[in-house]
């Protein structure tokens, strides 16, 4: 079971093997979710703007990339804009805090060592995760009562627990930094 506490090293997180895995995992697919970095030919890019910056189809991306305008369609023009300028930085960003999860993560068992600004990036990347686990879940307020109930065989039972342990670390985290 992990465990986080503030240290003169700094955060220590302690992590199992089990869950240095998972972690490794999950990290792993957020980056395969984002995608590549654009090619360095493109020259909008080069400057953080994205040519063809539209809402994505797949659920998780649009919750982890919503539209900065509500959904009434009367600001579809302003919300493409507004995801043309910001939508590369954000990605980049969250490729950047997944990239410092994977770099920090040792051996079978450890202790992780994070400073301030590390840590900051465990929880954006962590919150990213349960994000995309709770979307393709369909994670609702409830969700502690509908996982209760799931039967140890249902295939989601294991993403349930990753879920939960997530959360765990995630609010460990917040707790040691405030």
């Amino acid at each position: 079971m992990s465990h986080v506490k503030k240290t003169r090293q700094g955060i220590r997180v302690r992590l199992e093997a089990e869950e240095i895995a998972l972690l490794r995992a999950l990290m792993e697919q957020l980056l395969a979710l984002l995608g590549d970095a654009p090619g360095e030919d493109d020259e909008l890019a080069s400057v953080g703007i994205s040519e063809n910056a539209t809402k994505p189809d797949d659920p998780v991306l649009a919750r982890l990339f919503p539209d900065a305008y509500g959904d009434d369609g009367d600001d579809g023009e302003a919300a493409g804009e507004f995801r043309r300028y910001t939508e590369m930085g954000l990605r980049d960003g969250k490729r950047e805090a997944a990239g410092v999860v994977l770099g920090a993560l040792g051996g079978p068992k450890a202790d992780i060592f994070l400073d301030e600004k590390q840590a900051q990036a465990w929880l954006r990347a962590l919150n990213d995760v349960r994000l995309a686990l709770g979307t393709r879940l369909d994670i609702t307020e409830e969700w502690y009562e509908e996982a209760e109930k799931l039967d140890p065989k249902d295939p989601r039972a294991p993403m349930f627990a990753a879920y939960d342990w997530l959360t765990m670390l995630q609010e460990s985290l917040v707790r040691v930094l405030w």
